[in-house]
């Protein structure tokens, strides 16, 4: 009795365990080693319908990037120079991280060099005073057509649409100018592989770079012309090593913003949205152009006579736009434009709806993406602050972490590497006295402290930021040489000596000056409730 009861729960259990054992064993063949298990199951299926259509290689930073590198090259100057979107964010990244230039604001290590506080205050006055001698002078430029301001923003420029840029600093004697020390740019293209060919075989050399066993970056090789011009038929090819032999000197400076391990060449900015931003930018062209056609008012008469005259067409050349090939027959729309037809013919009206309601949300949509992708936020990227006070501070403080951290890419790569050297002939032609200069090398890097301060932060309430600012001050977080340059990119000293003229100059015109009797107090603090300023912006 007990049996009769089992066996048919027994082979109910049975037949779906023998279909699950069928339909694995189908499975087997086709799983990898560890399919179906960790991430398997996830992200590394090759089992799940969504991902099976997903096709991805792994390859090395040569397969990846380095034989990538000449048509991300090419596409990105193609839409720096025809995309506004392209052109707006770079610009805004080179307008916000180098701004006017930075500005030297040495530093030395007083203790060390064991000087007083005078003395290295006279030092810095002193070598910020010839520095600004050389660097506001167009002479530091070989082509003598920037100064070294106008020379960060074009290296910085560069490199976000090339991916990298170079630069070498030659000597060169000039009549009037007591320093010889001058900057070459190099475009990126012109460190390439000698006769302009790549080999699958030999990695030495890479895109122009070259590298020993070890893998360390020992030269370039340098085009005399840039392998694109029609003058570069018969170029050459210049080898200089990164570092001198004797001198240990940086022949070549490499600006270069590295993502992989091995990685020998720089990738543009614009990389990973070279699609989206061409899409986007067929699709605002086809809709200006929808829009345009739209906006035409034409005229098309019909007539039974097959001779019927064509004239009254009411457009000027300028206006017209044409469809067909250039003849006496083509169809004109335009303003005022009157189209005779021939026997036969007809129009079929057509409405193409523009504008397109839905043209700016897709837009906005997908420019959120692309500022995600170059970390530039959609308020800062399409400079379009309509959305509270909250919102807008957030969407600006988020730009500038990656402001600052560019900024100190081209003070570390550029700016610093290029100050030193210009110390070097400093104090080797005698008009910069520091001693142990070029025997200690300690030494050297405390005469070679410097800070570059660039653009201050944009600032959606200045009373606001003016509180923070002394507050932090009173607390002892910060200085008022540190607020000073980051709230008005000025120089507190300056200020203070300024204001010290102004003041004496009031007391003796008879002016009222309040603020040499007694401290100016705090101002009042703002409301910090994000609610009431967001109900402020919203009327």
């Amino acid at each position: 009795m007990l049996n009769e009861k089992v066996d048919p729960i027994s082979t109910e259990i049975e037949e779906p365990i023998s279909t699950i054992k069928q339909q694995s064993s189908r499975k087997a063949p086709n799983n990898q080693v560890g399919e179906g298990q960790g991430y398997g199951r996830h992200g590394a299926s090759r089992t799940r319908k969504s991902l099976e259509g997903w096709i991805s290689s792994l390859g090395s930073p040569l397969e990846d990037i380095e034989r990538n590198i000449g048509t991300l090259r090419e596409r990105s100057r193609d839409l720096y120079m025809g995309s506004p979107i392209s052109t707006g964010a770079l610009r805004t990244l080179v307008t916000n991280v180098v701004g006017s230039g930075l500005r030297l604001n040495a530093s030395i290590d007083a203790e060390f060099l064991k000087l007083t506080e005078e003395e290295a205050d006279a030092w810095e006055t002193h070598v910020e005073r010839e520095f600004a001698l050389w660097s506001e002078s167009k002479a530091c430029d070989v082509t003598r057509m920037n100064d070294f301001y106008q020379l960060q923003q074009l290296s910085f420029l560069s490199m976000l649409v090339s991916g990298d840029t170079f630069a070498t600093l030659p000597y060169h004697k000039r009549v009037g100018v007591p320093y010889e020390l001058t900057i070459q740019l190099l475009e990126a293209d012109r460190i390439c592989s000698p006769g302009g060919f790549e080999t699958y075989t030999d990695t030495t050399i890479v895109n122009g770079v070259e590298t020993d066993k070890k893998g360390e970056v020992i030269a370039y090789h340098v085009a005399n012309k840039h392998p694109k011009s029609i003058t570069s038929i018969q170029n050459k090819w210049i080898r200089i090593e990164k570092y001198g032999k004797s001198s240990g000197r940086p022949n070549i400076l490499h600006l270069i913003e590295m993502e992989r391990p091995e990685q020998r060449r720089g990738v543009p900015i614009l990389a990973p949205v070279i699609e989206t931003l061409k899409q986007l930018t067929r699709y605002s062209d086809a809709e200006l152009m929808a829009a345009v056609i739209s906006g035409m008012y034409t005229l098309f008469v019909t007539s039974e006579s097959p001779e019927a005259d064509t004239m009254g067409r009411g457009i000027s050349p300028d206006d017209e736009i044409e469809f067909g090939n250039d003849s006496d027959e083509d169809i004109q729309v335009g303003n005022g434009t009157v189209n005779f037809l021939r026997e036969g013919e007809k129009i079929q009206e057509s409405n193409p709806g523009r504008p397109n309601v839905a043209f700016d949300g897709f837009v906005t949509s997908m420019c959120r993406q692309i500022g995600v992708a170059l970390e530039i936020p959609y308020e800062v990227l399409m400079k379009h602050f309509t959305s509270s006070y909250s919102a807008s501070r957030g969407a600006l403080l988020e730009a500038w972490k990656m402001f600052k951290r560019r900024r100190q890419f081209v003070a570390t790569n550029f700016c610093q590497p290029i100050y030193e050297e210009f110390l070097v002939e400093g104090i080797a032609k005698g008009r910069i006295y520091a001693p142990g200069y070029f025997t200690d090398p300690m030494v050297r890097k405390s005469y070679s402290k410097a800070e570059w301060h660039g653009p201050t932060q944009g600032q959606l309430d200045p009373l606001k930021e003016v509180n923070a600012a002394a507050k932090r001050i009173d607390e002892g977080l910060s200085t008022r040489t540190r607020e000073a340059n980051e709230l008005t990119g000025t120089n507190f000293f300056e200020n203070h000596s300024l204001r010290v003229r102004e003041e004496r100059a009031r007391r003796e015109a008879g002016l009222d000056s309040a603020s040499m009797k007694q401290p100016t107090p705090l101002l009042e603090p703002a409301k910090e409730d994000d609610e009431e300023d967001d109900d402020r912006d919203d009327k």
